[in-house]
């Protein structure tokens, strides 16, 4: 059986949700499953994040899926209703739309479902993607209260820059002076928000990334934050070779040993979720080593500089990312984030949970 393979961690996953808790005082929690809950898998989020008040996923149809699974907690739709077909089915599961545009309020208006819903009303702070203007606040506010299928409001918004210098206030003071007076719940925390600012937590929070054990900001590492990696992506040498000065390895030859050296052949590539566009230098764990990647990834196998790790050969272990090794170090060293590297984890690498 070919050697790689993904462990997930329920226990780990877990403890960040633990770790969300605390930060988020008495704020309910939203753990963020979208995308097959960031490539862990939903069920085994499920039994992880169990203690959660709620989830939030991307659309109808992950909804649906969390109550067959049995879930009864509330279900948040981050992008809303894509048609007025789908207000029964929010109404009959009782999932609460994130509405952010004029269409879905003239579809609830048209068409009112035989229950009224809770709905999360987002307003644009800033971020420019989704959302009503603020400006517009009074009439957007008042016409959604006034919906005869509309039982609950929520206000929302989003930030563009929890993660980075800029901060959320150029967004969040806004925010709140032109809602604030309503009275009404509110969510405005992410990960980054929840981790760094006490100020935007609001009634719900919305942790997403942080459940997974990685680290929003490029600054601080995940362990700094006491989270726990979720996955361990891992697999093993398959071939050795050893280079004389000049000779290059993988397609386009684009690392060229200046030295004599070994190179080990690790069975995963780009089709197993690895980024192609990692260049040499990404880090690796072999035997627990530190050491790197050498030339352009492939769709079935990269390559490792065993240069510094003598007892390496056929069998032994490679770690791409997870434990021992974060995958915000691996991300960084790729130019992409650790989102992408996560959620892009191939249906063909097995799956081994662990506690």
């Amino acid at each position: 059986m070919r050697p790689i393979k993904a462990r997930i961690s329920i226990g780990a996953m877990a403890h960040n949700l633990r770790v969300a808790r605390r930060h988020a005082g008495s704020a309910h929690v939203l753990a963020v499953v979208k995308a097959n809950a960031y490539g862990h898998g939903l069920s085994r989020a499920l039994r992880a994040f169990a203690a959660a008040d709620g989830f939030a996923v991307l659309m109808l149809e992950e909804a649906a899926n969390l109550r067959l699974m049995g879930v009864e907690k509330p279900i948040l739709l981050l992008e809303g209703i894509f048609g007025p077909d789908e207000i029964a089915t929010c109404s009959e599961l009782d999932l609460w739309p994130v509405l952010h545009h004029a269409a879905q309020l003239d579809w609830l208006q048209q068409q009112p479902p035989a229950r009224p819903i809770q709905v999360f009303l987002k307003f644009d702070s800033g971020m420019h993607r989704l959302g009503f203007p603020l400006a517009d606040h009074a009439a957007i506010t008042a016409r959604v209260q006034s919906l005869a299928g509309v039982s609950g409001v929520t206000l929302m918004t989003h930030f563009a820059q929890a993660d980075e210098g800029a901060g959320v206030d150029w967004q969040l003071q806004p925010f709140l002076r032109e809602l604030g007076a309503y009275g009404l719940p509110w969510s405005s925390a992410n990960s980054a928000a929840l981790l760094r600012y006490p100020d935007t937590l609001g009634a719900w929070v919305r942790p997403g990334l942080m459940l997974y054990g990685a680290s929003p900001f490029a600054e601080v590492s995940a362990a700094q934050l006491e989270l726990r990696p979720a996955m361990t992506l891992q697999s093993e040498i398959i071939s050795v070779q050893t280079l004389q000065p000049g000779e290059g390895v993988g397609y386009s030859q684009l690392f060229r040993a200046e030295r004599s050296m070994r190179v080990g052949v690790v069975a995963c590539g780009y089709a197993d979720g690895y980024p192609r566009h990692a260049l040499t230098g990404t880090p690796v764990l072999v035997n627990g080593r530190p050491s790197r990647t050498l030339g352009r990834v492939s769709m079935d196998m990269l390559c490792v500089d065993l240069s510094e790790c003598e007892d390496a050969g056929i069998g032994s272990p490679v770690v791409l990312w997870g434990e021992g090794l974060p995958v915000d170090a691996v991300a960084a060293a790729a130019g992409t984030s650790s989102y992408e590297l996560l959620c892009a984890l191939a249906a063909r690498v097995p799956v081994e949970e662990a506690d």
